[in-house]
């Protein structure tokens, strides 16, 4: 089979982008009321850890690519905890925890909230439910 007939299955996500509009506001944001692992920063840019995936905040090149970015959501371990923590660090949610989809050996919930340039971020929480 030819290199351009081969099957490609792509999976991992190396990095993802986020448009932001003032990188040292924006670091400050993501760093501090977060609390994610800041990697690095260059002019316009600065990257973060997500549990090995990349986060790159950056300033839109062109006007035509000035946009909010897709809903990034952060898998938590207790939502309401976490909710409250962000909350007292200056984070504004849309509205607290909300149960989104009873699952038959788990309950989804999530919370949405914006970061500084009003891209839509959410938390998640995959809550087992009990054995009886």
């Amino acid at each position: 089979m030819a290199a351009s007939q081969k099957e490609v299955h792509l999976g991992e996500i190396g990095q993802i982008s986020v448009n932001v509009h003032d990188v040292d506001e924006a670091v400050a944001f993501y760093r501090d009321r977060l609390g994610m692992q800041f990697l690095f920063q260059v002019p316009k840019m600065a990257f973060f850890n997500c549990e090995g995936v990349r986060l790159m905040l950056a300033v839109p090149e062109k006007q035509e690519f000035d946009h909010p970015s897709s809903i990034i959501y952060f898998k938590v371990g207790n939502i309401r905890d976490t909710h409250q923590a962000l909350e007292a660090r200056g984070v504004e949610f849309a509205g607290g925890p909300q149960l989104v989809a009873p699952m038959e050996d788990h309950d989804l919930w999530m919370a949405s909230f914006k970061d500084i340039d009003g891209n839509t971020l959410a938390l998640m929480c995959e809550v087992p439910k009990a054995i009886p």
